[in-house]
């Protein structure tokens, strides 16, 4: 009887042991990690989620699962790479498990302070930011911000409707748009203040305002981007699907992407409204996305349109994959990220020689 106590005894504490170890150890921070978890606003069994991630990418300091992205990224990719080295990564439960994490991975990013701490003058514009301007009863135009003084912003001369012969943008009040990057959308009113139409380099002169509205702020992270891609005209978004299309279609370019949505450069004017699919690759992988047009960014000089593109929600599977590639797990975006600067430095050269 004695022995057979001290068997089940020994296989308790071995049991205890092989659970622990599993678990992290004995010398996991069970009570900080979970107390980190609770204040990141994260449920218990998310919480117990990230720790089995902690544990198999044997991080030095769990804790940093809940505001290091550099950390998370290096759980995410041990995940991929364990699942596929598996042959499991088709599995079901192992796409919805690292759809979690994915979740986890946005919330830690769009907690940063450049996506929750906003514009409140337009003193703080950055020069070179696009920007959309409504003139009551005429239209919206667009331009873009070409320097920011003290006493007026410069902007780029509108484009956009045609105005009567004659017209003067002094002294008109108008209603200004403008997306800014890894932020929100802003809106505020201003008056112009000054129109140099009969100059070399037309510009207006515009009043700042410190009454910027913020809206719309982002939900997902979006990446700049310049992949070739195929579109197709869809007749309603109820007809849209994942099923990659064989038939030739119209060759364009993503200029960025997102989980939820793509930038899509295309020849000629275009309208909001348009229902679309398109198709391209990451990593060899076929990407299908479709969704509605929901802004148009039309360059009048070069006669093409950039598209954006409002997706209906991905497969997970699908949606994995282009989260993969918007945080670059893999060096994925690495040449494109160069390719990107070089046009970003091209582009801001022959602004500053004009």
């Amino acid at each position: 009887m004695i022995l057979i106590l001290v068997a089940l005894s020994l296989l308790a504490i071995v049991g205890a042991v092989v659970v622990l170890r599993r678990a992290g150890g004995g010398s996991f921070p069970w009570i900080q990690f979970f107390t980190k978890g609770k204040e990141s606003g994260f449920s218990y069994h998310e919480i117990n989620l990230l720790r089995k991630v902690a544990v198999e990418n044997r991080l030095e300091n769990p804790t940093s699962l809940f505001w290091s992205i550099k950390q998370l990224d290096r759980s995410i990719k041990g995940t991929v790479i364990k699942f596929r080295s598996e042959g499991s990564d088709s599995d079901e439960s192992n796409i919805s498990f690292l759809s979690k994490l994915f979740d986890f991975r946005r919330r830690v990013e769009l907690n940063l302070p450049k996506y929750t701490i906003g514009l409140k003058t337009s003193r703080k514009i950055a020069t070179g930011q696009r920007v959309k301007i409504n003139l009551a009863g005429v239209g919206t135009f667009s331009a873009a911000v070409v320097e920011n003084l003290r006493r007026y912003l410069a902007l780029s001369y509108p484009e956009g409707p045609s105005l009567p012969q004659g017209f003067s943008w002094k002294g008109q009040k108008i209603n200004l748009y403008f997306w800014r990057a890894d932020d929100a959308g802003y809106v505020f009113q201003s008056k112009v203040l000054e129109d140099f139409f009969d100059q070399k380099y037309p510009i207006l002169h515009i009043m700042h305002s410190d009454s910027l509205v913020r809206s719309q702020k982002r939900r997902s992270v979006r990446v700049e981007t310049n992949r070739p891609a195929t579109l197709y005209p869809l007749k309603t978004i109820d007809s849209a699907s994942e099923e990659f299309e064989t038939t030739p279609g119209l060759r364009c370019r993503l200029s960025d992407i997102s989980e939820d949505g793509a930038a899509i450069l295309v020849g000629g004017r275009a309208k909001v409204g348009l229902v679309l699919k398109i198709q391209f690759e990451i990593n060899g992988s076929p990407i299908v996305m479709s969704g509605v047009v929901k802004g148009v960014t039309y360059n009048e000089q070069k006669n093409q349109s950039i598209l954006h593109l409002q997706a209906i929600p991905l497969k997970p599977r699908t949606r994995n994959q282009v989260l993969s590639y918007v945080y670059n797990l893999f060096d994925e975006r690495s040449p494109e990220i160069k390719s990107v600067h070089a046009q970003n430095r091209q582009a801001s050269s022959s602004s500053s020689s004009a």
